[in-house]
């Protein structure tokens, strides 16, 4: 790129300001061609993508309840795009809140019976009253609660049974718990029955229509933001040294052919393994016609390649015979001859390269502005 900047230096003070004259209309002009050191670049075909898009995918199975729009409406951050039926996830979580409440209710009795077994542990204000006469009474209607090789005492009762209702407590504390997951999974999914849209953006395609049945992992709805276009291209492996993140190339797209330039803003770090390319991405100036989807061309230089010297002429100097583009080339007699050319690349504003039909240090006629008119009736020689 350094070279072919030089290169345009020369070339306006050589060619643009020796050619002023006819510019501004004194006449004709003959030229000598300059020639620019230019690399060898290709073309590389590309398509235009939107800065940021995502493919919404069912989650629950179930049916479209509703779409918000059609493709190309415009939508806010956070806009329900897409739901669906979520009418058996409705009762599930009302069952599961019923489920909660039994939880609850078995959590609150398993507490009374724990602390009433450590406070009375042997009939409460009953105990009390018989001042140790129910202790008394257990010992008898348990005689083996007493003997000493039974195994078994007042004391290790007491202790089975507080560890019996502390155990009962703390599975009505594990059944409260997975009560209230419960729910939260439920809560889950219905969120999920429902798609909202990440950013600004415009629907770009609809996968399914209200009422279609859906099953976890099926597309439904593209969404994209068309708010700053680029140019994604697959760029050779062995073109790679010559890309870097910031460069600006030529880019054409296939819409009237227009002719931009495009700001490389990313290169992926890995290379596809089957095709041996890079993909990288583009930035399109703001305000260029179009769309996502379009074609576009971008013009990558080959490092690899020697550089070769151009002819590069005025566009003023083309002479069009249908689609076919000539040049009067001035010959040995000094007599002009028409002789077809090869157009490249555009140099500079008003400057063109010649590819075929013209030699570096020829000269060329150029018309003045006071006689290009009168051009259609030159003939062929």
């Amino acid at each position: 790129m350094l070279i072919r900047n030089i290169a345009l230096i020369g070339f306006l003070s050589a060619v643009f300001l020796g050619v002023n004259a006819h510019a501004q209309g004194q006449g004709d002009s003959v030229i000598t061609v300059p020639g620019v050191p230019v690399g060898a670049t290709v073309s590389l075909g590309g398509t235009v993508v939107p800065i940021k898009d995502v493919t919404f995918s069912a989650q629950i199975p179930g049916r479209i309840k509703s779409i918000a729009g059609e493709e190309g409406d415009f939508f806010e951050e956070g806009a329900e795009l897409i739901a669906i039926n979520d009418d058996d996830l409705l009762a599930k979580r009302r069952a599961a809140w019923a489920n909660l409440a039994n939880s609850e209710a078995a959590l609150r009795n398993a507490g009374v019976q724990y602390s009433r077994e450590w406070i009375s542990p042997y009939g409460g204000e009953q105990n009390d009253a018989m001042g140790g006469l129910g202790s008394m009474m257990k010992s008898f209607t348990n005689p083996m609660q007493g003997m000493v090789g039974s195994g078994s005492s007042p004391g290790y009762d007491r202790y089975a049974q507080r560890y019996q209702y502390g155990t009962q407590l703390e599975q009505a504390r594990s059944q409260l718990a997975a009560a209230r997951a419960s729910i939260e999974e439920i809560d889950t999914k219905i969120r999920d029955a429902k798609s909202v849209a990440p950013f600004k953006g415009v629907i770009t395609k609809k996968l399914v229509e209200v009422g279609d049945p859906v099953q976890p992992g099926q597309p439904l709805l593209k969404f994209a933001d068309m708010s700053q276009l680029q140019i994604k291209v697959e760029v050779p492996a062995r073109l790679m040294p010559g890309v870097k993140k910031g460069m600006v190339f030529p880019a054409r797209l296939d819409v009237g052919d227009i002719d931009i330039q495009a700001r490389v803003v990313q290169i992926f770090p890995i290379a596809d393994p089957d095709r041996h390319t890079v993909t990288v991405k583009l930035e399109l100036p703001p305000g260029v016609p179009g769309g996502a989807g379009m074609y576009a061309e971008v013009m990558i230089t080959d490092v690899n390649a020697k550089v070769r010297d151009l002819p590069v002429v005025p566009k003023s100097a083309l002479v069009w015979r249908g689609s076919l583009p000539g040049i009067y080339v001035m010959n040995e007699q000094n007599k002009r001859e028409l002789r077809l050319v090869r157009t490249g690349d555009e140099v500079g504003v008003d400057g063109i390269a010649i590819l075929s039909g013209l030699r570096v240090g020829e000269r060329v006629f150029v018309k003045g502005v006071e006689s290009r008119g009168s051009d259609s009736g030159n003939s062929w020689n």
